[in-house]
């Protein structure tokens, strides 16, 4: 099919052509990796609305978008309804700490409240890693802390990047697979539905 007429769907190969020439429009791009999660109200559309502000953030551009994996909440109070949890894979040119206030925006935006430790909420964004940094500031921890205890972190973060690591913890392969696979801390895998990758 010639990508010449208009009105032809554009082929794999045009649509990765036009996501890595969009790195043109970045300079110096740095690779950070972020966590959503949501367990209350719509939790997919929570995800996928995530998803799309943070694909509409000047000075970022999303790579890759992990499947959904579903877990019990861990910690906090009992009997929270299960999340909805996925990674997103980024080049931006945000200092780490624009983009975690974009983060903070776009949890805001869906309804976040902080009342309660480890409570339920309508969702969570978290920046997991952010290339060639480390922070130790309390508002801004880099790499995120326990993130390598979580197999609902590093199972799609994985997902979205096979060749991801977590500095000075090594590949989150091999992390995920010291915490005995997904399985091991009940994260399933929700091959039923999925999170698009913005155009």
């Amino acid at each position: 099919m010639s990508t010449s007429d208009p009105t032809a769907s554009p082929t794999t190969f045009d649509l990765e052509r036009r996501v890595d020439s969009a790195d043109t429009t970045l300079h110096n791009p740095r690779y950070a990796a972020i966590a959503l999660g949501s367990n209350l109200g719509n939790r997919l559309e929570t995800l996928q609305g995530a998803v799309d502000a943070l694909a509409d953030t000047p000075g970022l551009r999303i790579k890759a978008v992990s499947g959904v994996y579903e877990t019990e909440a861990l910690g906090g109070p009992e009997e929270q309804p299960n999340y909805y949890n996925a990674v997103v894979v980024l080049r931006t040119t945000l200092p780490p700490r624009s983009l975690l206030e974009r983060a903070n925006a776009v949890e805001d935006a869906f309804g976040r409240v902080r009342t309660v430790r480890w409570g339920p909420r309508t969702l969570d964004v978290d920046i997991l890693a952010y290339e060639g940094v480390t922070s130790d500031d309390p508002e801004l921890l880099l790499p995120h802390p326990r993130s390598h205890e979580r197999a609902f972190v590093l199972a799609p973060w994985l997902d979205a990047d096979p060749a991801a690591e977590l500095p000075g913890l090594g590949p989150v392969a091999d992390l995920l697979k010291g915490l005995g696979g997904e399985a091991a801390q009940g994260v399933v895998r929700r091959d039923d539905i999925q999170l698009r990758l913005p155009e």
